[in-house]
């Protein structure tokens, strides 16, 4: 049997915040009905199958690359960079990869496959999709204590309407993504 990690990120399109990625080594025909794409799952949901996964995977690992690393590299090479970091924290050494999407560099000699939609499809990417995924909200919401004003408790860094205007009225943090655009560029015209 081929030992096969899948791979996420969660939090590539935020404003603010890191980009976050999981890779997961499950058993031989595991499976979990409710495992599906992060975003099709509440909260309580992903909760719930974060523990889960972390009980009953043979090996998983989650990493983040910053939002100052992103600014250098840009946001694609670090969710990459991010999946090698998650795949490099396994204790089990992958035999094949599956990534969600269609982008990734090759790792080490290890022989992938990029999947769209691959988080709806196989469990491995789906379960890497729940970690990565609550692990960046965790976090966000850590960050919320010292910066109340953009409701990341909520928006989690997403560009909102409500965190935009935040940060129209505050300014930027130390945490938000500078070659990003942050501000709204629509020009009002007085007529």
């Amino acid at each position: 049997m081929t030992i096969e990690a899948g791979c996420d990120e969660a939090g590539r399109g935020c404003l603010a915040g890191p980009v976050f990625a999981a890779a997961v080594i499950l058993p031989a025909g595991y499976c979990n009905p409710a495992l599906n794409d992060s975003k099709k799952l509440s909260e309580k949901t992903r909760n719930k199958l974060r523990r889960e996964i972390e009980h009953e995977a043979l090996d998983w690992s989650v990493v983040y690359v910053s939002n100052e690393k992103i600014d250098i590299l840009n946001i694609l090479r670090s969710s990459i960079l991010a999946m090698h970091l998650a795949l490099d924290g396994l204790r089990i050494h992958p035999e094949h990869i599956i990534v969600d999407g269609n982008h990734f560099y090759p790792y080490q000699s290890v022989p992938h496959h990029c999947i769209i939609k691959g988080d709806s499809i196989y469990a491995s990417i789906a379960a890497a999709s729940v970690l990565a995924k609550t692990y960046r909200d965790a976090y966000m919401i850590s960050l919320h204590q010292d910066y109340q004003y953009y409701g990341w408790d909520k928006n989690k860094g997403y560009g909102t309407t409500a965190h935009r205007l935040a940060i129209e009225k505050y300014g930027i943090s130390p945490h938000h993504r500078k070659s990003f655009s942050l501000f709204n560029k629509q020009i009002n015209i007085d007529f």
